[in-house]
Formats: structure tokens, C-alpha cells, sequence
């Protein structure tokens, strides 16, 4: 298969700012940071006209990470930074980023809702009510991490199958706290709705096959392009769709289409 060089791709999992890891290693740290011009330069050397971020700010250090800073901080650099949309972080344990998300959702640079049960420190299945809940009142498109223990894929499942309003895209196909390679895409096939889909992100992406297995199990239009920049390479990431083993028909609706799709009237600028 040809790569698609002149298609305009949109990342729906990315982020920006500076990564602090446990191991406190400043070096692999920058490593994986970027700025929000950073980010968008490299999306932009490789036709990737739109990447949808949060903050590493919300996110780390892990379990010290400020969300409700997080999230008035990307209100102003997205806002300022042509080529981004932004998720508002919704973290169960800070009440507050739920009032936050109930005012950025109406914003036109904020298309949906990020969840980080590892980085935050919860488990799912003990606060996913409240918060499908209140993706449900605002009919929300949520990313979540998946599926290390906090956030298994799995464990979204029933929340999903009671609230068909939210749209749930579970991140990094391939990932798995035990190896399985299976886990996202299994979730979907347990969801009753056609409300969940799958993100590219994963280092596992490139993995031999695994993609395109993901397409066979679940159909194209479950599959949404991300590449988890900063912290992985935009460019990798988008070549791994480019030179699938896939028609230019399915990598077309993977890297532009499905996104188009679901996000709807929040990119329409995008479809002009």
C-alpha cells in the first residue's frame, strides 16, 4: 500500500507541556516534553492539521498532578495556539475540575472530556457512575487511558452499555497492564451501542499486524488516529497508518473521517 501524504490527518490524542516522571531522570524526561508551538510544529511537518491535547500539568507528577491548574492553563494556550483543541481533565478526587468541565464544554477549543485513572489515583469502577453521569447531561466525548489495573477496558464496559449518549474512546490500542494485547479492542466488541472506539497511541501500535487485526475485529470506523505527542513521535506514529496494511479508503477514515464523524459541529471548520 501507497502512504497518503497529502491527507490531512487529526490526532485525537495528544498532549503538551513538561513530563515528570517517578524515576526523576531530568534527561528522558525532556525526552518526552513539548511546548504547545513543539507540538504543533511537528504535527504540522507531517499534515497532521489538528491535535487534540491535555496538559501534562493536569497529569503530572503522577498522583501530585494539578488538574484544576491544568485545565485554566489550556483554556489560554489552546485558545492562542492555531492547530489544537483541547480535552477538559475531569479528576473524581478534585470535585472541581466537574465545574470546570460544565463551562469548558461550552467553549469552542473544548471538544471533550480526558480521564487518567493511573495518573490520578482511583480506580474506575469506583467513581465511573458520577462521571458518566455527567458526561451523559452533556452528551460528551471522553477519552480515557486504558487499560493498565486502574483503567481497565473492561471495566468501562457497563458504564457505556447504561449511558449510549457518551461517546468513549479507549486509548492506545495494544496496551495492557498484563500483556494482552486485546483489551480495547475486546471492550468494544462487549458494548452494545456503537459508543466506543479505540485510539492508535499505544507504543504497542507498531506492532506488527495489531492494527489491522483491530480493523478486522471491529470495523475502520471504530479506529481514531492518536499519537500521545509529546511523548511519542508524531511522524512514527502517523507512519504506521500511512504504510498499513490497509486500503487508502480505511486509513483515510482512521486519520481524518472517524474524527470528523464524531466530534462533529467542534471541527467543522476542518471539513471546509
Amino acid at each position: 500500500m501507497n502512504p497518503l501524504p497529502s491527507i490531512l490527518a487529526i490526532d485525537v490524542h495528544g498532549h503538551y507541556g513538561r513530563y515528570i516522571g517517578e524515576a526523576g531522570d531530568q534527561l528522558a524526561d525532556g525526552f518526552y516534553s513539548g511546548d504547545a508551538a513543539e507540538v504543533v510544529r511537528r504535527a504540522s511537518a507531517v499534515n497532521i492539521v489538528l491535535t487534540i491535547v491535555s496538559p501534562l500539568t493536569a497529569l503530572k507528577p503522577r498522583f501530585q498532578a494539578d488538574s484544576v491548574a491544568g485545565n485554566i492553563e489550556a483554556a489560554r494556550v489552546v485558545a492562542q495556539t492555531p492547530g489544537l483543541k483541547q480535552y477538559v481533565v475531569i479528576d473524581p478526587l478534585r470535585p472541581q475540575t466537574y465545574s470546570q468541565a460544565e463551562e469548558m464544554l461550552a467553549q469552542p477549543q473544548c471538544v471533550g472530556i480526558k480521564l487518567h485513572p493511573e495518573e490520578h489515583g482511583y480506580v474506575i469502577r469506583d467513581h465511573a457512575r458520577p462521571i458518566f453521569e455527567f458526561a451523559a447531561r452533556h452528551r460528551a466525548i471522553v477519552l480515557t487511558h486504558s487499560s493498565e489495573k486502574n483503567s481497565l477496558a473492561a471495566d468501562f464496559v457497563p458504564w457505556v452499555n447504561e449511558f449510549p449518549e457518551v461517546r468513549l474512546i479507549l486509548a492506545h490500542i495494544g496496551c495492557g497492564w498484563d500483556g494482552d494485547l486485546t483489551h480495547q479492542v475486546r471492550a468494544i466488541q462487549q458494548s452494545r451501542h456503537g459508543n466506543v472506539f479505540a485510539d492508535t497511541s499505544s507504543a504497542r501500535s507498531i506492532t506488527p499486524g495489531l492494527i489491522e487485526w483491530a480493523v478486522r475485529e471491529v470495523g475502520a470506523d471504530r479506529v481514531l488516529f492518536g499519537t500521545d505527542t509529546p511523548l511519542y513521535h508524531a511522524a512514527m506514529q502517523l507512519a504506521r497508518i500511512n504504510h498499513a496494511d490497509l486500503s487508502d479508503d480505511v486509513k483515510r477514515q482512521i486519520l481524518r473521517d472517524n474524527a470528523l464523524r464524531l466530534f462533529g459541529a467542534k471541527l467543522e471548520l476542518l471539513t471546509k
